[in-house]
């Protein structure tokens, strides 16, 4: 059976977090940030797609998974009350709805599946909820991946 992986990128170069996905055999990541851009190098859309296909790892974007700003707000502040609140209406929309469906089709297909967010630690990321919902819609064991620090 399939695990699904989970990852953050906060505090990691673009090298570990590909070597991290590349050691646990990733296929297929999944971003799963409101906004795919980042100040940090290899991070931004393009260009993690770029070097997740060096690695031989698929890309997909489902945005409507992101947090919305006002939730990225409050993590921000250390307000995790506020931003599991606002994610939950979140993730209850339509639109997140449609996106989880489609995560948890690729899920039951077999490949190895891995979330992917900026924060480091899970228990502060909107990934651990998504991940929850698809282990209950599947059965699959949920693995969360630490790259190195830099």
């Amino acid at each position: 059976m399939p695990v699904l992986r989970t990852i953050g990128y906060e505090q990691a170069t673009s090298a570990a977090v590909l070597g991290e996905l590349k050691r646990a055999g990733v296929e297929l990541l999944v971003d799963t940030r409101a906004v795919a851009a980042s100040r940090r190098p290899g991070f931004s859309k393009r260009q993690l797609a770029a070097g997740l296909d060096e690695t031989g790892i698929a890309y997909i974007h489902l945005r409507a998974l992101g947090t919305p700003k006002e939730g990225r707000d409050a993590a921000r502040k250390g307000d995790l009350d506020t931003l599991w609140r606002i994610y939950e209406q979140h993730i209850a929309t339509p639109p997140a709805q449609e996106q989880l469906d489609e995560l948890t089709a690729l899920v039951k297909s077999g490949r190895e599946v891995c979330l992917l967010c900026f924060e480091r630690d899970v228990g502060h990321c909107h990934r651990k909820r998504i991940a929850e919902i698809v282990s209950e819609r599947t059965g699959v064991k949920v693995e969360n991946l630490v790259p190195k620090l830099f």
